[in-house]
């Protein structure tokens, strides 16, 4: 019979939908200290096996189909046989941006849940490498990954942690390898940039930005974040104000570089303001950036194809990143996120990767189109993610999921790996 025939029969047949509940309940019981909750947690434990061995029982694959109808639902283990029918091999590397994507600030009062920290922890007890993939500092990180997937699963050596977007590498138990500081990497030409505007960035600001912002404590990009609620009328419109004056920052420090090799004035190339060459640049390499720029009152009347080569040749290594009402970021263009996961998978071993790329940001996109175009694996966004980031997953596997439910996507890889292994 084929696959699809046996998957049809397995959930019209069985009450899969309470044996996931007794799943549920069995994998997220807390740990409490009452006899009578233990005997509740036991009596669940053994109906859930019942359960189970009467669909053992029933099929060849018997294992196999008990396992995904405890955690997937009818529609995500469908979409796991598409998955493996297109693909014909299973995920053996989790690739995961945290903050919108695990854990949803609007959906899960931004913690992980417990259920997306069990399933990757069944992830990791089936040898899946993890990478945590990330904006943040690499203490932040570190903290929630110990906190919700314990200490043992952090240093066990299977799990490496990505931080702002690509700058660091940190894998814990690999000797000379456990923290690579990738941006060592650049020229002195760009470093230099980089602690131009570092240095300056809050002693110059105006007092609405030192009141309104403060700098995420990176250890090599600049990102300035809002002192009000993420997404709130007051975060867009500080964060919108740091955008352009982190262009004119970086503006100023690439001045540097003209003035010192006889170009043409210190803040001046063929007749026009770096300043507004630099806000050209970037306003045409994103939209968004161009809409605030405008709506500021900031935008030059300049052709992007007229930019100085000499400063193209500069600016095109720098990436400037804008999140609304979140983040305004400058950052290296050659330590992002696909940089960064290519060094985590050296240190990991994983030679032929086939990931699970999860993500809602531009930075994330870079890794899904990475993996697109090497056919190292597949995509998957939240609902509420990046227009063109949804619009990648949607044109390739339309892995999209709603708010705070980053576990959906996770039993449906979980199943498209056990139909895998059925060969």
């Amino acid at each position: 019979m084929e696959r699809y025939d046996l998957v049809y029969r397995l959930y019209d047949e069985y009450e899969t939908e309470t044996l996931r509940e007794y799943q549920e309940f069995v994998d997220v019981f807390p740990a409490v200290d009452s006899r009578v909750a233990l005997e509740h947690w036991q009596d669940a434990s053994d109906e859930l096996e019942a359960r189970k061995d009467e669909i053992r029982g029933d099929f060849a694959a018997g294992e196999t189909f008990a396992e995904i109808v405890a955690r997937a639902t009818r529609e995500q283990a469908f979409t796991a046989l598409d998955l493996e029918a297109k693909y014909g091999r299973d995920v053996n590397v989790l690739v995961l941006d945290v903050d919108e994507t695990l854990r949803s600030a609007g959906g899960t009062d931004n913690e992980i849940p417990r259920e997306t920290l069990h399933v990757l922890t069944e992830f990791h007890e089936a040898g899946v490498p993890i990478v945590i993939c990330t904006g943040q500092t690499l203490e932040n990180v570190k903290g929630f990954a110990i906190q919700g997937l314990g200490s043992e699963i952090v240093h066990s050596g299977n799990l490496s942690i990505v931080y702002e977007a690509g700058t660091g590498v940190f894998t814990p138990g690999h000797g000379a390898e456990t923290k690579q500081l990738l941006y060592e990497d650049l020229d002195a030409e760009i470093r230099n940039i980089f602690d131009d505007v570092r240095s300056r960035v809050l002693p110059e600001a105006s007092e609405d930005l030192r009141r309104g912002c403060h700098l995420q404590g990176n250890e090599f990009n600049v990102t300035m974040k809002p002192n009000y609620e993420t997404g709130s009328s007051n975060a867009r419109e500080i964060i919108d104000e740091a955008l352009v004056y982190l262009l004119d920052l970086l503006s100023d420090a690439v001045a540097t570089i003209f003035a010192s090799t006889g170009a043409d004035g210190d803040h001046e190339l063929d007749g026009q303001p770096i300043t507004d060459w630099t806000r050209t640049f970037y306003a045409a390499q994103d939209p968004e950036i161009r809409a605030v720029l405008e709506s500021e009152g900031g935008y030059p009347d300049l052709e992007a194809v007229a930019v100085p080569d000499e400063l193209e040749r500069i600016l095109e290594r720098i990436d400037v990143a804008y999140y609304e009402a979140d983040a305004a970021e400058i950052g290296s263009l050659e330590l992002n996120k696909v940089v960064g996961v290519g060094r985590a998978l050296d240190v990991l071993d994983v030679t032929d990767p086939f990931a699970l790329v999860m993500g809602d940001s531009k930075s994330d996109l870079r890794v899904m189109r990475w993996a697109a175009e090497n056919g190292t694996g597949i995509a998957a966004a939240p609902e509420h993610a990046s227009r063109d980031t949804v619009e990648h997953v949607l044109e390739t596997d339309e892995l999209v999921f709603d708010r705070g439910r980053s576990v959906d996507i996770l039993r449906t890889v979980y199943a498209l790996n056990r139909f895998a292994r059925l060969g």
